[in-house]
Formats: structure tokens, C-alpha cells, sequence
């Protein structure tokens, strides 16, 4: 882990939370792919662009 190689995929939670996880682990329960895979730089810019509003969804 922690290697220029390692592929993540951005991944959102009911609250609209955004995080990347390492592509190739299971995704722990109540997260799932957005869709956008790539290097970790990739993936936070990525995430820069989707959270624009970072209140959890229930707080709206």
C-alpha cells in the first residue's frame, strides 16, 4: 500500500460522504463506487469536483 501503482476508487455513503478505498478490498457496508477509479491524486481531485457541500445529507 502507499505505492504510486495502487489504484483507489471514489466512494460515496447514505450521507453523501465521500472517501477513496484501495480498488481491489471489499467496500465496508453502507459505501459504494461512484463510479471513478484511479491514483489517489486523481481520486481526492475527483472528490474536490462531486462534494461541494460537505454537511452530511441528514443535516440539509
Amino acid at each position: 500500500m502507499g505505492e504510486l501503482r495502487d489504484i483507489f476508487d471514489v466512494v460515496v455513503n447514505l450521507e453523501e460522504q465521500y472517501s477513496i478505498w484501495l480498488a481491489d478490498r471489499s467496500l465496508p457496508e453502507g459505501w459504494s463506487a461512484v463510479g471513478f477509479s484511479g491514483t489517489k491524486a486523481e481520486c481526492l481531485s475527483r472528490i474536490e469536483e462531486l462534494w461541494t457541500d460537505m454537511r452530511p445529507r441528514s443535516l440539509r
